[in-house]
């Protein structure tokens, strides 16, 4: 069998739905080929379903400060983690199913093929013993955890994200290891519930945080609910029906040990050498992040497979990105937003714009706020010449308010002085705000505007 479409998307995450969209609307003959789970990343396996057991854990961690609020009986709570874990389920099954009926669920069989792609040339697909050739093709295909070859040998003692939520009881003890954004959530959610936790990192930070002010508040914070060992690489051994988990001098026995090491694109099987294409030292074709491009070639790749910014928000520009060019003769290059991360730890951590070692400090300005004890740090960046802010990393309540606010005004090409003039209510957060600006703006190169700095002449 074998048929002829405009275009091919390989992977019905986030990304290639997005592509999806706007190749319909071109009005473009397309096939979309999707191997494994139906439904984004996010939604199964990821910050969706997390949120949902951050949420459990949080309003069960609230019990600890009852008694200063005057409420009695915060001990005497208890949490059934058999039925957490099936709501979280529940709740995962709801985001998946919203995902699927809105796009792929509605689609035919000669349109939806569920299957594994492989390139048996530059414009043609082999899936399921069919031929398809393409006139353009987009890669979607995504990611999957990253699982040291030594720990297979181990079963289900160590999973990763992929299987964390299908677990019917929580571990009394866990290790995890890997301390970026989803491994502190699922880390620090675990401690609350009353799992014994000990988070692991090979590096010295976590939540791939660069500035290190915020790097050694957000250590400081999170460490006085968890233990967190730095700096040395994991080794699992079996010891009776436990794992005992060494890294440097220290080691622990643990029930479980949750892998969260970060994922690599599915893009191992798809026959990449059949269509001769330039790729990166980790196996990555080369793309142009502003069109999607591979090379100049008719190839397009979006979403985690290409490992730029593995967020749903930037896989589905993204494929936003790769469908539009997809869809056309000519291919356009599209301005990319503002960076923006979070880690939705408690308190929040988040990253905007430009970050600490992107920056050159002889043209920047910084200010960091230290907020009250235990409850983290603003830092925020402008240019020292213009006073436009750059950047800033944060770890703070409600970190994801302060974030869109910074992030908005980055995209606007704001300076301190413009956010100066913006309303802030007391008392709120985005006071702290405030604050780091007022002491930023005595760092900057450019004169005030005429008139009150934080009030605009008529």
């Amino acid at each position: 069998m074998s048929r002829e479409v405009d275009v091919a998307i390989l992977g019905s995450g986030s990304a290639g739905l997005n592509a999806l969209g706007q190749v319909k609307k071109a009005g473009k003959s397309y096939v979309m080929i999707n191997g494994g789970e139906f439904g984004t990343t996010c939604a199964r396996v990821g910050c969706m379903p997390s949120k949902a057991l951050i949420q459990i854990a949080e309003d069960f961690h609230r019990r600890s400060v009852f008694n200063r609020h005057a409420i009695a009986g915060g001990d005497a709570l208890t949490l059934d983690s058999k039925a957490a874990m099936e709501h979280v389920r529940d709740l995962r099954d709801t985001f998946v199913d919203r995902v699927t009926s809105n796009s792929t669920d509605k689609m035919s069989e000669q349109v939806l093929i569920h299957g594994y792609a492989r390139f048996v040339n530059p414009h043609t697909l082999e899936v399921n013993g069919e031929t398809i050739k393409a006139g353009k093709i987009i890669i979607a295909t995504g990611s999957r955890p990253i699982v040291p070859q030594a720990w297979e040998q181990f079963g289900d003692k160590v999973i990763t994200t992929d299987g964390f939520f299908e677990l019917e009881h929580l571990p009394e003890s866990a290790a995890v290891i890997g301390l970026g954004v989803i491994g502190l959530e699922i880390g620090q959610s675990l401690s609350r519930v009353g799992v014994d936790v000990t988070g692991i990192e090979l590096s010295d930070t976590i939540s791939g945080i660069q500035d290190p002010a915020l790097q050694q508040v957000a250590i400081d914070v999170i460490g006085q609910e968890f233990p967190l060992w730095f700096g040395n690489p994991a080794e699992l051994r079996a010891e009776g029906d436990k794992l005992c988990v060494t890294a440097g001098d220290h080691s622990v026995l643990v029930d479980k040990v949750i892998a969260t090491l970060g994922r690599t694109p599915n893009i191992a099987d798809l026959n990449l050498a059949a269509i001769g294409i330039d790729h990166d030292d980790r196996g990555i074709p080369c793309f142009n992040p502003n069109t999607m491009q591979v090379g100049d070639s008719h190839i397009f790749i979006a979403g985690d497979a290409n490992n730029r910014r593995p967020i749903l928000h930037e896989a589905g520009d993204d494929g936003k990105i790769a469908g539009y060019n997809a869809a056309r003769d000519t291919v356009t290059a599209f301005r990319r937003k503002t960076p923006l991360a979070i880690t939705f730890c408690d308190p929040g951590i988040a990253s905007i714009g430009a970050s600490w070692d992107e920056l050159d400090p002889e043209k920047t300005a910084g200010r960091a706020l230290i907020m009250a004890k235990n409850k983290g740090t603003l830092r925020v960046y402008a240019d020292k010449t213009s006073g436009i802010i750059l950047g800033a990393a944060l770890m703070a309540p409600r970190a994801e308010n302060l974030a869109h606010l910074i992030c908005w005004a980055i995209e606007q090409k704001q300076t301190v002085y413009d956010l100066l003039r913006m309303p802030f209510y007391h008392p709120v957060i985005e006071e702290a705000l405030q604050a780091a600006l007022y002491d930023l703006k005595g760092k900057v190169d450019a004169d005030p505007p005429a008139g009150l700095i934080e009030l605009a002449t008529l």
